[in-house]
């Protein structure tokens, strides 16, 4: 058997297209254009693809994209005031401060300082405290776009047995809490658990989110289960180059799997298309409008 590889390249573009047809409709009947303002701090050169990305695709789906380039050495102060600025900034529904930030700035800081409904990345406490307790709450882009894939295709989740390795307040928790509310039974695993292989081989759907390369490998997967991968990780190979890798053991997993997504080509492309339906998610939201799915 080999697993069916899940294209999120292909449902990245599907879920743009939704999305630029209903910014358009915003645009037309309410004369409204969803805005995306995106901070970079520094020069770290993933970032800076990172922001390349979302800044064209934000473009291309016809929403405002407003860029803020920042000196690394940029004080918490003044990154604040910028913060402060966009949120009283009607043209702007989303905020990104795109992370990770340099060292001498607090990312707890400078993420609640985003007013959170304006906060397309999905991680103020309020969020998060919101997801936690089922209330209306901006979702995080990456879990928000591994459950789209889910049930694209698996449909009705309900009652299946679901383990998220890692425990991140980025991806970990927020994807226990989704498939939570999908009706799965959970179980979260993590660096300390026991027997987590034997766990992670009872899953119908297994997400990997723990930041190690090439972990998870077929004596870990149940025959037929879907397996998210959201590692992204960059390794050295024999001949003294780099690639990307995720947290599976790819070419022996799908032996195994029912269904996996590939590094790089995944959860990744999800993880940018997610930002632009939160984006508009929050402009509808500040506006009372009202769109149909």
């Amino acid at each position: 058997m080999s697993a069916e590889i899940i294209d999120g390249k292909a449902a990245a573009a599907r879920l743009r297209g939704r999305i630029a047809a209903q910014v358009e409709q915003l645009k037309s009947e309410h004369g409204i254009t969803p805005g995306l303002a995106v901070v970079l701090v520094g020069e770290d050169p993933a970032s800076q693809v990172y922001v390349r990305t979302k800044a064209r695709q934000t473009a291309e789906a016809g929403m405002a994209s407003f860029e803020h380039r920042l000196d690394r050495n940029t004080s918490e102060k003044d990154l604040l005031a910028l913060i402060d600025q966009l949120n009283a900034d009607e043209k702007v529904h989303g905020i990104l401060v795109q992370l990770p930030l340099p060292k001498h700035l607090s990312e707890a800081v400078v993420i609640n300082a985003i007013s959170p409904e304006k906060d397309v990345d999905g991680f103020h406490i309020a969020n998060a405290g919101r997801l936690a307790t089922g209330q209306d709450a901006m979702v995080p882009c990456t879990p928000l776009g591994c459950i789209m894939m889910l049930r694209e295709r698996l449909g009705d989740l309900s009652g299946l047995n679901a383990v998220v390795v890692g425990r991140s307040n980025i991806v970990g928790k927020p994807m226990a809490q989704l498939l939570l509310r999908e009706n799965c039974t959970v179980t979260t695993a993590h660096s300390r658990t026991r027997n987590i292989e034997g766990i992670c081989a009872e899953a119908d759907i297994l997400v990997a989110a723990l930041g190690r390369p090439n972990t998870i490998n077929a004596d870990w997967v149940k025959p037929g289960a879907t397996v998210i991968d959201v590692g992204i990780n960059r390794i050295e190979t024999p001949d003294g180059k780099t690639r990307l890798v995720g947290d599976v053991d790819f070419d022996s997993v799908r032996k195994v799997a029912g269904a996996i997504t590939p590094v790089p080509g995944g959860v990744g492309p999800m993880t940018v298309a997610c930002l632009l339906a939160n984006t508009l998610t929050a402009c509808t939201r500040i506006h009372g409008v009202s769109l149909p799915a």
